[in-house]
């Protein structure tokens, strides 16, 4: 599995786009309150705690298509990525960085927003 640097470095690297990912976002907001927060502690626990829900409500064929367009673009770890969500889904590190991702752009789409 990728450690959690490597999967936050190729989730910001995939064409994920919260506006065009069908998930809950009251449910990924819980996840963006926590990053709004600062706490490391909050962001890993909600993002531990909210992918397994994100991921049942439609993020796994998003997640996996983009992963497959990151690997033949050559995106280093896609490959590696796609291995462990076949193996492990909602409870992999990319699964996570990548509800991280969406959190942070549902964050900055709402402040935006409000300005």
């Amino acid at each position: 599995m990728l450690t959690r640097q490597r999967a936050v470095r190729l989730a910001a690297a995939l064409d994920l786009d919260v506006s065009q990912t069908e998930i809950c976002p009251a449910c990924l907001s819980f996840v963006s309150f926590a990053l709004d927060s600062g706490d490391e502690g909050k962001i890993r626990g909600a993002a531990l705690s909210w992918t397994p829900v994100l991921w049942d409500e439609g993020l796994e064929l998003p997640l996996r298509l983009a992963l497959e367009r990151a690997r033949a673009q050559g995106v280093p770890d896609a490959a590696r990525a796609l291995l462990d969500i076949r193996g492990a889904g909602p409870r992999t590190s990319i699964a996570r960085a990548a509800v991280e991702r969406l959190a942070l752009q549902l964050s900055l789409s709402a402040r935006a927003a409000l300005n």
